[in-house]
């Protein structure tokens, strides 16, 4: 590899063979020492209990929570992010107050709040209004622990309105927090047609996280046309020092699909 980047996994979209909480023992068997997550409740604000068993999964597995999304609605259904949903926002503003405390409990400092999608019977002038908002609040929520809020684009059919870092970045300039920075998803932003070399070049220093698949598949790097190393080098030598996420759809078992990464290169031990 041409770059000494640290790795770890999205317990949400690796391991889904597993139940959510043995997943984090299911990373640190496989070599990681770092996780990061959806959110992974059903809910905004969930029951005690299901919050207290997250961490303790966590904490038995001695892995570090790096990364957790606010609660984003129903995923699977196409939601994407409350955050300039109008008409929800106590809930996102309830939810960011969980998050918070989870970043206390785990030590994690890294929040993707995904922007949401268009609604079709609300101007967009007033999502935007209230998506700079409600990041203004989550950026505030999370600056008393030290914590940055993500925004990144995303790929899909849904209408979801950040499609390039340039949609992304007019976000958080609009907000203009020193906190609010940029993920970095390579997959995302190739598959919708950004140039990486000129990405990275731009917005390196302001790129707070990285997540990576291959493209077009989605799978595990080498599967696909994206030169992942090639990327992930130019994020290095451009200052980048942060984690970088491995975020795919493996093509086989999450473990065999970890055959492309030494074993010594997942630990940042």
């Amino acid at each position: 590899m041409g770059h000494s980047l640290r790795f770890e996994v999205n317990c949400s979209i690796l391991f889904t063979d597993l139940p959510l909480l043995e997943r984090p023992r299911a990373a640190k068997d496989a070599g990681f020492d770092a996780v990061e997550f959806w959110w992974p409740f059903a809910e905004a604000v969930p029951a005690d209990r299901e919050v207290d068993a997250f961490v303790a999964a966590l904490e038995d597995a001695d892995v570090q929570l790096v990364g957790l999304n606010f609660f984003a609605g129903d995923m699977p259904g196409g939601d994407r992010g409350l955050v300039s949903w109008v008409g929800r926002e106590q809930e996102f503003r309830d939810n960011v107050a969980l998050v918070t405390e989870i970043g206390v409990r785990t030590g994690c400092r890294a929040f993707n709040a995904l922007y949401g999608n268009r609604i079709a019977e609300v101007d967009p002038a007033a999502q935007d209004d209230l998506g700079a908002e409600n990041l203004a609040h989550a950026a505030e929520s999370a600056a008393r622990i030290g914590g940055t809020v993500l925004i990144e684009a995303v790929s899909g059919p849904q209408p979801y309105p950040l499609r390039t870092a340039a949609d992304a970045f007019a976000v958080i300039d609009r907000v203009g927090a020193p906190n609010v920075r940029f993920l970095a998803d390579l997959f995302h932003l190739s598959v919708n047609g950004d140039d990486l070399d000129k990405v990275i070049d731009e917005y390196a220093d302001r790129t707070a996280h990285v997540q990576i698949a291959d493209a077009p598949g989605r799978h595990e790097p080498g599967s696909g046309d994206l030169a992942i190393d090639a990327a992930l080098a130019r994020l290095e030598r451009a200052g980048y020092r942060g984690w970088v996420g491995l975020e795919y759809v493996p093509s086989t078992t999450t473990v065999e699909s970890f055959a492309w990464l030494p074993r010594e290169r997942r630990s940042s031990k």
